[in-house]
């Protein structure tokens, strides 16, 4: 397939030379003002026995500047972050500012790309004030050729020369590669999630032994392999077994959306799930999403907790993306001025629940899944919480 250009070679070598110019000055600038920001938001102490206020944030490491914790979230949406992202920006631009300056020198002369900056600052946080003065001596006239092993063999160089102790409690640290991971976010449509894991030589001998004896009271029809399997899920339990697990059909498809994992599988599996000989299957009443549920307590009672849940299953703020099931029900319009009312409550995490409460930050609800936050400076920001699983 061919297409005509109005363009010549030389004419899109020079706009996209031209772009690629603009993009660095725009990253240079970001961490510029990030830098700004910082300054303009310096952290206080306070008093360390009222958990809920602001703290004074160490984004940075020993001899950077802190940060108000409450800060950050402003200056994230602004550069198109979400909170924890703008956290670790801030505090890589700051550690850059202030400990490592002439790496900083040669981000701001364009001469290293802001990236490979940020990856050193991100490494040095944790080193001590002269470790990281070494760090920069070593690689700031040679950044812009180096790669990540280079970084970190030098990061690690300086750990060892100024910072012995913690260079040692590293290395044990590294030595220990024991684990057990679920991968939660590649369950299958079929509903089996993989497992990896390095164990100890007994125990794993011990697990292995247990598995084949198990594995031998199983259907022999069924592979040696699968059986082992279901042999490690019996683990969990014997005899009857309760295992909560939140599904949602929508209407526009026949999958069914796994609230724990954030995946899908099939409507067959979950009746086999349910089907499974020892499994307690528990059926609570369906819940209308569009009823307006209220109370006269400030607490919402447990239907209005699940029904929020339901209709909310992330953190409201903008930009985040933690979980709502474990988050705060927060009123809308404070108690008792406003009601603990369905329409008036939703999940906030802990952390944006005090940047509310103890901020000029203010929202409101604007339909049934939709609200519109402002921000101290008057900033506006349009939220829209659907109930999908991503």
């Amino acid at each position: 397939m061919t297409t005509t250009s109005t363009l010549t070679r030389e004419q899109v070598l020079k706009v996209a030379r031209q772009r690629q110019a603009a993009a660095v000055k725009a990253e240079i600038d970001k961490l510029h003002l990030a830098v700004e920001w910082a300054a303009l938001n310096p952290g206080d102490v306070v008093d360390q026995t009222r958990p809920w206020e602001e703290r004074e944030l160490e984004v940075a490491g020993d001899g950077a500047p802190t940060v108000a914790e409450f800060s950050i979230a402003e200056f994230a949406l602004a550069v198109g972050m979400n909170t924890d992202a703008g956290r670790v920006f801030i505090g890589d631009a700051v550690e850059l500012a202030h400990r490592l300056p002439r790496t900083w020198a040669r981000v701001l002369d364009a001469e290293v790309p802001s990236w490979k900056a940020r990856k050193v600052a991100q490494q040095t946080k944790a080193l001590p004030v002269d470790a990281a003065a070494f760090v920069d001596r070593a690689l700031a006239p040679v950044l812009h050729t180096c790669t990540f092993a280079q970084i970190e063999r030098t990061v690690e160089a300086a750990r060892a020369e100024f910072d012995p102790q913690a260079a040692e409690q590293r290395r044990l640290a590294d030595s220990e590669h024991r684990h057990l991971t679920f991968y939660w976010r590649q369950v299958t449509s079929t509903g089996q999630v993989p497992v990896a894991g390095v164990m100890d030589l007994a125990d794993a001998v011990a697990l292995d032994e247990n598995l084949k004896a198990k594995a031998a009271t199983l259907d022999p029809a069924l592979p040696i392999d699968v059986r082992r399997s279901i042999a490690a899920g019996m683990l969990g339990g014997a005899g009857e077994r309760e295992v909560v697990i939140y599904t949602h059909a929508q209407a526009d498809t026949r999958m069914v959306e796994v609230e724990n994992t954030r995946t899908v599988v099939t409507p067959e599996q979950v009746q086999q799930w349910c089907q499974t000989a020892g499994t307690k299957v528990t059926v609570r009443p369906v819940l209308d999403l569009n009823e307006n549920l209220t109370t006269d307590s400030y607490t919402p009672t447990d239907r209005q907790q699940e029904q929020v849940v339901l209709t909310f299953p992330r953190c409201v703020f903008p930009g985040c993306s933690r979980r709502s099931r474990s988050a705060d029900n927060d009123h809308i319009t404070e108690f008792p001025l406003g009601r603990t009312s369905t329409r008036n409550l939703a999940p906030l995490c802990r952390h944006h629940h005090r940047v509310k409460t103890f901020t000029a930050w203010t929202y409101r609800r604007t339909g049934p899944r939709t609200f519109t936050w402002t921000s101290p400076t008057g900033c506006s920001y349009h939220v829209r919480a659907d109930r999908h699983i991503r």
